[in-house]
């Protein structure tokens, strides 16, 4: 979700209108999802790297990332979305990480698609973490071997499915510390839209690019 700010910034707005405006791109992505039968949706919405922006703007996205999810979970609820959460827990605000466990408690049987809001997440911070866990049961006698298997189960959300399409918005052709574990193999996508000008049909096109690859995992 790339180019609140400088959505913001073309029409002289302060960047929290960006981010603002992008809660309707959001949703309607979502809804976009479920039509055409995508089963999981991954959201960076606050990375950990974002701590180094300015302490109006962090403060800001806190409150904001936890009045959307108060404000949006019945909506996700009544649409069979499943709400899950990736991330450290250090730092964010406990209003928000209460609003993150009831929509995931709330929604917790439903099957028709799964949201998972990143929310001080970080990849490399995601394998520090996992193996730090690892390490922990090692250390107690419940680990005895490591493979890739084993090494995923420790993941923030083990059950998340690896990235078919990482999508990014706004003309950047990077990853930015996302998901690194689960994009191994993911098609890139990059088309230059801001994210507040986004909605369902430009997922739809980035799907139509991701189904004209040729995915091979490394066979000839």
């Amino acid at each position: 979700m790339d180019g609140n700010g400088r959505w913001a910034k073309q029409r002289d707005l302060p960047r929290t209108a960006g981010h603002t405006e992008g809660e309707s791109s959001l949703f309607d992505v979502v809804e976009g999802a479920i039509e055409i039968g995508v089963k999981a949706v991954s959201a960076y919405a606050f990375s950990t790297e974002n701590w180094s922006r300015s302490p109006a703007e962090v403060k800001f996205l806190m409150g904001f990332n936890r009045d959307v999810i108060r404000r949006r979970r019945d909506e996700m609820h009544e649409l069979g979305v499943r709400v899950r959460w990736a991330g450290r827990r250090p730092r964010l605000w406990g209003s928000v990480v209460k609003e993150l466990q009831v929509a995931e408690e709330l929604t917790r049987d439903n099957d028709v698609l799964t949201l998972t809001m990143c929310v001080n997440y970080g990849g490399r911070a995601e394998l520090a973490d996992a193996a730090d866990r690892m390490v922990a049961d090692a250390r107690a006698g419940r680990l005895k071997r490591v493979d890739e298997r084993t090494f995923a189960k420790y993941l923030y959300v083990p059950e998340l499915p690896d990235a078919d399409m990482v999508w990014r918005t706004s003309g950047e052709q990077r990853l930015s510390n996302y998901m690194l574990w689960q994009a191994a193999y993911s098609e890139m996508v990059f088309t230059d839209v801001l994210w507040p000008d986004v909605d369902r049909r430009d997922l739809w096109r980035a799907i139509t690019t991701y189904a004209e690859r040729d995915r091979r995992y490394g066979s000839a």
